[in-house]
């Protein structure tokens, strides 16, 4: 499927959703639980946007460097947690600009783990994009990308966040492997989130969560994390890949 997504200085849809999930604290700390359980040491989080995961490793005083490619995006991140204790710094930060290697070679080989949740779905040249976060990566770095899992459920939504593909295990995995990273770990998360995304996305059309389905979904997230013990993380809304730098 071939799309032709310009950037976008001020992302309303991207804002209105970040806005939408930042009210769903459950959620949220259950994706952070899932995803940082493995990182260590200097944790570089890549697309931060207003701060949704970073509160957690802030709150627990783990040594982090916020970024994101949007200039309002890090002067809020910049109001909201300038004097967390555990903050190393804010930077904006292109994944695939041009000049990258120019760019941030002071970042190089700085940090023992990078995440990057719902980010590499937004780039084009994907595999662009994990060849460079590799190189912020200290050698035995880890990594940790998470995107939308499943191309069959691409749909409005995935349209108005600019969203170029979604993923499955094979399809994330590549990526790490032609970039020489060793993979550690492959799992999906949020089974029960799929109905929501379809039924929304895909039968309403509509271009961005709504914010009550949110609230609701937050509160019922203890069941939802036995339903993905139960289905032993065999599917899900998103796709979670983790690997190291050898």
């Amino acid at each position: 499927m071939s799309k032709d997504f310009a950037f976008k200085e001020l992302d309303v849809e991207g804002m209105q959703t970040l806005e939408a999930i930042a009210a769903a604290s459950q959620f949220n700390e259950w994706m952070y639980k899932t995803t940082a359980k493995n990182l260590k040491g200097r944790i570089l989080e890549i697309g931060s946007g207003i701060g949704n995961i970073s509160a957690f490793y802030l709150r627990d005083k783990r040594a982090l460097h916020l970024s994101d490619i949007r200039d309002n995006y890090c002067e809020f991140l910049q109001e909201q947690f300038g004097a967390a204790e555990s903050l190393e710094g804010i930077v904006n930060l292109d994944l695939v600009d041009p000049d990258f290697d120019r760019k941030y070679a002071a970042h190089f080989e700085s940090f023992d783990g990078l995440f990057a949740l719902n980010v590499v779905e937004h780039i084009e040249d994907d595999q662009l994009a994990i060849a460079n976060a590799k190189k912020l990566l200290k050698k035995g770095g880890r990594m940790v990308i998470l995107v939308p899992a499943f191309q069959a459920l691409y749909n409005h939504f995935d349209t108005a966040l600019e969203h170029y593909r979604r993923y499955n295990k094979k399809r994330l995995a590549r990526l790490f492997e032609v970039n020489g990273l060793q993979i550690e770990r492959k799992t999906y998360f949020n089974l029960v989130g799929i109905a929501g995304w379809f039924f929304s996305g895909t039968i309403l059309k509509k271009r961005v969560i709504p914010s009550g389905q949110m609230k609701l979904y937050n509160a019922l997230v203890p069941i939802f994390k036995i339903v993905d013990r139960v289905a032993f993380n065999q599917w899900g809304l998103s796709v979670i890949v983790e690997g190291t730098k050898v």
